[in-house]
């Protein structure tokens, strides 16, 4: 009863001090030349086991990362988003939870820490990444630095939401005091579900050609 009474006085205070809404990112010329011809799938980082993981591994899908944390306010979002993936994940959608202790140090620092809180609290299925730093500055994470440069803004507190859609192309960021659950995010996941499933990009000139094509040229 504590806890929860201390969580909601935390998200309170958070929405009052406007904590919860998104860092806007000015315009550079270097990021925006980086990531110019480069999608979400591009993209590789460590899963919270410690294991490498390409996000080429969701192309296709639509994703929703979120930059979460154990000890916030929001944390009981994790509710909400499990509850998502679970309703959509066999029609081609996926959350990405991806810890951070930016905001406040509201994060366990160890994986063990954090899997055991998620598995044991909320029963968290959906992939899990590193810890990393989500704001913008030495050392932040690509996929946050990727993110922002897309849509200009970052997130200002734990439980930031971003849609990518199936092409690897962010469709919009959401704020932590968007629930998972709620309408707006439903219906714009439902929409980002109903677009058709890109095409695989052609091969590049000089790739190696498919074993029964190299045979044939062969002859």
């Amino acid at each position: 009863m504590i806890d929860r009474l201390v969580a909601t006085v935390a998200a309170t205070v958070s929405l009052v001090t406007g904590l919860a809404c998104s860092q806007a990112v000015p315009p550079n010329a270097e990021m925006s030349a980086k990531w110019k011809d480069k999608s979400m799938f591009d993209i590789s980082l460590k899963t919270l086991d410690g294991k490498d993981a390409n996000l080429s591994e969701y192309a296709g899908k639509v994703v929703l990362v979120v930059n979460v944390a154990s000890q916030c306010g929001f944390t009981g979002q994790y509710t909400g988003l499990q509850k998502t993936y679970d309703k959509y994940k066999d029609k081609g959608f996926v959350v990405l939870g991806v810890p951070s202790g930016d905001f406040g140090g509201q994060e366990f620092d160890s994986a063990q820490e954090i899997r055991e809180f998620c598995d044991t609290r909320y029963k968290v299925t959906f992939p899990m990444f590193d810890k990393c730093r989500v704001k913008s500055g030495a050392g932040q994470s690509e996929l946050f630095e990727f993110l922002g440069t897309k849509t200009g803004e970052l997130p200002g507190w734990n439980f930031g939401k971003y849609l990518v859609g199936r092409d690897g192309a962010p469709v919009k960021f959401y704020a932590s005091n968007v629930a998972p659950e709620s309408k707006t995010m439903v219906e714009a996941i439902e929409k980002a579900l109903a677009a058709p499933v890109p095409a695989a990009k052609p091969a590049q000139d000089g790739a190696k050609a498919a074993p029964a094509e190299a045979a044939k040229k062969a002859e």
